[in-house]
């Protein structure tokens, strides 16, 4: 019989434990989706497809969305997807390594890690998108206070958009204990602005039937079809909620979602649509150009715009993170190569930002607001990410019913086909924006996509050759008894991997003819779950008289601290003193060859990666004045 559980955690403690996690969620997770009813009802009125404005197609849009947002975000991700966590992680690269860890090396396997790179490669182009248009489409509501403002919009998004880059080095941890009530503030204002117009005409709430959107598509097939391409901007940020479920836990996500944040921005939509529809045609045709502003009264707006602004910049802010965290896993998983990674917070390891991965990020938003002008013209470039990493999503959803959790098959298809619908229709809907801008993130996906299996291949062939010519640690034990001398001290050797002997303790030897008291070979090995338990961070094996094969387990979350890991180390020889071991690291310079791996760009493309990747002492935090490269030549 378990012991009961103490006072203090039966409703009260753990309650509120909840609730706390829930409120900053509102301002972490749900800045992208919140900030949706700025620009997505518009779009689907004013965008490359515009409807015209009547009973018919202003209820079947809000119906779209109302159904967008329960079957896509409150079925598939907060229902579904968030009981397949990697260890209590989201994400699809945690997806990925979930299947994968089931399935094991497959061919099936192969295919879910392709597809879950490739929605990486995407969300790289969303994450430059999404910064843009949010600001943007915020500022220009400055045009309904005063319309002389409008030549000051790009500027001030710019300002806007730049200061936020520059403030990602000092990290979220101040600047977010604003986030949670801004965003409180703006979700409750959308609902207030929402209910002040659906009382005005109350019959809007009749689009909850989802008639309406059928009929919608009966009587305008074509245009409903392309409807769908601006309905989903509605419903960008939904794979937020799954991302970020490691920070916050699905309960209070939920709680989140349904009890605050998806009826705040329903009663907005319904709103925006209610005050179209309240409208005589002429006035209709002006207000569905900024609905959502237009919601305010002239006494209100600038306040609203300013309001709208702040959640833009925190929704951005969300998405850059999101960017250096997915990054950041990408590299521990082997994807990406090493790169400078600043930890900002003392006390939240998940807190990091990776200068590249900023600058990058600041340069192309510069470049597409400069280049689109608009929001809405960012609108067209924005769908055709979002969806297809939604898709993604449900291919690799198929996967886990049927290979992780063993649904029977007559379940599992049926419900899998459902979501199929949706996404793929969705997917479909945003294909015609390609030449309008859905190009953008595209592209920027078959580069990211390109970079990413270019390193993780060019990785593999490299482990490959290494391995080919490594001696085996035995032979090197017995030979280097008798033809080195020792000296005091600890020498620890970087390996990439478990067998053989690296590079750099072959040419320490051969070259000084020495041998440390205690030599340690390396190993550092990433897991496919988000953390590792400290009981098994080390594997330890004596080889000879003061040789030691040693292995650190770290998870894809976590910070690989070689000096912290190696303090919890005694059955080693003992102790590890820092100021008394030296690290010697093996840098190779790689020659493109014609063997057959990858295409002599490919394995050029690789080479130049490795060249320009951050030095194994910085990503492993060794201390600077401890550290010995010895470099060689591999042709891969």
């Amino acid at each position: 019989m378990s012991a009961p559980l103490p006072p203090g955690e039966i409703g009260g403690k753990s309650t509120s434990a909840k609730v706390k996690l829930a409120v900053g969620a509102i301002g972490i997770v749900f800045g992208d989706i919140g900030t949706s009813p700025i620009y997505a009802f518009r779009e689907t009125f004013v965008g490359p497809h515009p409807l015209t404005l009547d009973t018919l197609h202003l209820m079947g849009v809000v119906s779209l969305i109302f159904w967008a947002m329960t079957i896509i975000v409150s079925l598939q991700y907060v229902a579904i997807l968030m009981r397949a966590d990697n260890k209590g992680q989201g994400g699809t690269l945690a997806l990925v390594a979930l299947i994968s860890r089931k399935i094991g090396s497959t061919n099936r396997s192969w295919i879910a890690v392709m597809l879950g790179v490739f929605a990486t490669s995407l969300f790289y182009g969303d994450s430059m998108i999404t910064p843009a248009v949010s600001v943007l489409s915020a500022v220009e509501g400055l045009t309904t206070v005063e319309a002389g403002l409008a030549d000051f919009v790009i500027p001030i998004a710019l300002a806007l958009l730049i200061a936020l880059f520059l403030l990602q080095k000092r990290g979220t941890a101040s600047i977010g204990k604003l986030f949670s009530p801004i965003m409180l503030v703006y979700f409750s204002t959308l609902a207030v602005l929402g209910i002040s117009h659906i009382l005005d005409f109350p019959g809007v709430l009749a689009a909850l039937n989802p008639w309406y959107a059928v009929q919608f598509f009966m009587t305008d097939k074509l245009l409903g079809f392309l409807a769908l391409g601006s309905v989903v901007l509605a419903v960008t940020g939904a794979e937020a909620l799954y991302t970020d479920m490691g920070h916050f836990g699905r309960g209070p996500l939920r709680i989140s979602w349904f009890g605050f944040a998806m009826p705040c921005l329903l009663l907005n939509y319904f709103g925006q649509a209610a005050m179209i529809m309240n409208l005589e045609a002429a006035a209709a045709a002006e207000a569905i150009q900024n609905p959502f502003f237009l919601m305010a009264s002239e006494a209100f707006r600038l306040p609203l715009v300013l309001l709208a602004t702040a959640a833009t910049f925190i929704a951005s802010q969300a998405v850059i993170s999101g960017a250096f965290s997915v990054t950041q896993q990408a590299i521990q998983l082997g994807f990406v190569p090493r790169l400078s990674i600043l930890h900002t917070s003392e006390t939240e390891h998940g807190q990091v930002y990776i200068p590249f991965v900023n600058w990058v990020l600041m340069i192309a938003v510069i470049l597409l607001v400069l280049t689109f002008r608009n929001s809405s013209n960012l609108a067209s470039a924005y769908g055709i990410a979002v969806t297809g990493a939604m898709l993604i999503d449900t291919c690799l959803m198929a996967v886990l019913f049927v290979a992780v959790w063993r649904w029977k098959l007559w379940l599992a298809l049926p419900i899998a086909a459902v979501f199929f619908l949706f996404d793929g229709a969705f997917f479909a809907a945003n294909l015609p924006k390609v030449p309008d801008g859905g190009w953008f993130p595209l592209l920027v996906g078959a580069f990211a996509f390109t970079l990413l299996t270019t390193w993780a291949r060019g990785r593999q062939l490299m482990r490959d050759r290494m391995s080919e010519v490594a001696l085996p640690i035995a032979i090197f034990a017995k030979s280097a008894k008798n033809s080195a001398t020792r000296v005091p001290g600890t020498a620890i050797f970087m390996a990439s991997t478990t067998g053989g002997v690296p590079s750099a303790l072959l040419h320490n030897i051969k070259h000084n003819k020495v041998l440390h008291e205690r030599v340690v070979i390396l190993t550092i090995e990433i897991a496919d779950v988000p953390y590792v338990d400290p009981i098994e961070r080390f594997e330890i094996h004596s080889v000879s008289d003061g040789l030691y094969r040693v292995v650190l387990h770290f998870g894809f979350m976590e910070e690989t601290d070689v000096p912290a890991a190696l303090k919890g180390v005694e059955s080693c020889g003992g102790m590890f003193d820092m100021m008394h071991t030296s690290f010697f690291l093996s840098r190779q310079t790689l020659i493109a060859s014609k063997r057959p791996g990858m295409a002599i760009w490919r394995e050029k493309l690789f080479a130049w990666m490795l060249r320009n990747s951050a030095t194994a002492m910085s990503f492993f935090r060794l201390p600077t004045n401890r550290v010995v490269e010895l470099g060689s030549q591999l042709e891969i």
